[in-house]
């Protein structure tokens, strides 16, 4: 009688389990061809309305990518929570979709003039880890069709100053993605960290800091004092931090996923995180650990007092792809932020 009742509550736990295992697998999301497919926006795609249960969010200072705009969402599976985490990128819920459009608008001056969508990522956390999935705007801009291999687009716009630009657009295959998204073996997310959601958004129904909706929708778990949370200053406000701050902000966004200790580039030698407070390490007075052409000819990879002597600026500055970094996400030079590189480097004291 007791080995029966023993294997009934044995046979009970395993019950169990498999049910909680189902669950799990439950939370995998399936993946559309269409992007339209997938629920997250109401009506019609193209106006990126967030559908319900779906949250738009921005970073402080996101990454540059050839001066796309982009939108950005994230979509939990019901109930889930996110835990508070002040030091890293936030970890996300099996089931989680991020949600990144990219768009040029047709004049920067004048937002009525209307926009191009090219492409919109997803990042979906799937049981097996994060997998990301390209999908690429029709010309008729009604939907996006999943194109693994990537693709390329012609697209013009007018700049902020009036002046005419063109490129070809490239949509990244898978492997690309995984180029910035892999840190030691794992896809993740870039810059959804509570440095970079420690700010307002302009929702449907007024303006909010992101992480106090956050927490009010119980979609982040224990947020303290906001007093408490650091908040990562945006690279072109000089009221949100100094040069420096806002300087190594985008350092931090555009170049230390690479740039880092366990990251592709860290055979370097040079951690560009926000992080590092060693200067050798963060490149001032360091000497690069391969000299060549990317170099241009330089001894440092950062010279304090003089921009034009250091090889951070150098590489900033190219488009030549033997030469420029970041290697990945840009054929053209991102002016402003090379201003505030050199701003930053003329400051620093030999």
């Amino acid at each position: 009688m007791k080995r029966m009742r023993l294997f009934v509550l044995l046979l009970a736990a395993v019950m169990v389990l498999v049910s909680l295992r189902q669950a799990r697998l439950s939370r995998n999301v399936e993946v559309r061809e269409r992007l339209s497919e997938y629920g997250l926006f109401a009506g019609n795609p193209a106006e990126q309305k967030p559908a319900e249960g779906v949250l738009p969010y921005q970073l402080n200072t996101p990454l540059f990518s050839d001066y796309a705009e982009k939108l950005r969402f994230v979509r939990l599976p019901a109930g889930e929570t996110v835990p508070y985490n002040a030091d890293s990128v936030l970890a996300f819920p099996v089931g989680t979709v991020l949600v990144k459009t990219f768009y040029y608008p047709n004049d920067f001056r004048n937002p009525a003039r209307g926009r191009r969508l090219l492409e919109t990522r997803l990042l979906i956390h799937q049981e097996k880890g994060w997998k990301a999935y390209p999908y690429v705007w029709n010309d008729e801009q009604t939907d996006a069709v999943l194109e693994v291999a990537g693709e390329q687009k012609a697209v013009k716009w007018v700049d902020g100053r009036g002046k005419e630009r063109q490129l070809t657009y490239t949509v990244p295959n898978l492997n690309q993605c995984k180029g910035c998204h892999v840190s030691g073996k794992m896809l993740l997310p870039l810059g959804l960290s509570v440095k970079q959601l420690n700010g307002p958004m302009n929702y449907a129904d007024g303006e909010e800091n992101q992480l106090t909706r956050w927490s009010r929708l119980k979609w982040l778990q224990k947020l303290p004092d906001m007093r408490e949370v650091p908040k990562l200053a945006v690279w072109n406000d000089p009221k949100s931090g100094s040069v420096a701050e806002r300087a190594r902000a985008w350092l931090d966004i555009n170049c230390a996923h690479c740039h880092n200790p366990n990251g592709p580039a860290r055979t370097s030698g040079l951690d560009l995180s926000l992080r590092q407070t060693d200067p050798t390490l963060l490149g001032i007075n360091k000497t690069p650990v391969a000299a060549g052409r990317g170099s241009g000819g330089h001894q440092f990879d950062i010279l304090p007092g003089n921009p034009d002597k250091s090889i951070l600026v150098y590489r900033l500055q190219s488009t030549d792809p033997g030469v420029m970094m970041p290697e990945l996400g840009r054929k053209l030079v991102h002016e402003e932020s090379i201003e505030l590189i050199r701003e930053w480097i003329s400051q620093l004291k030999p």
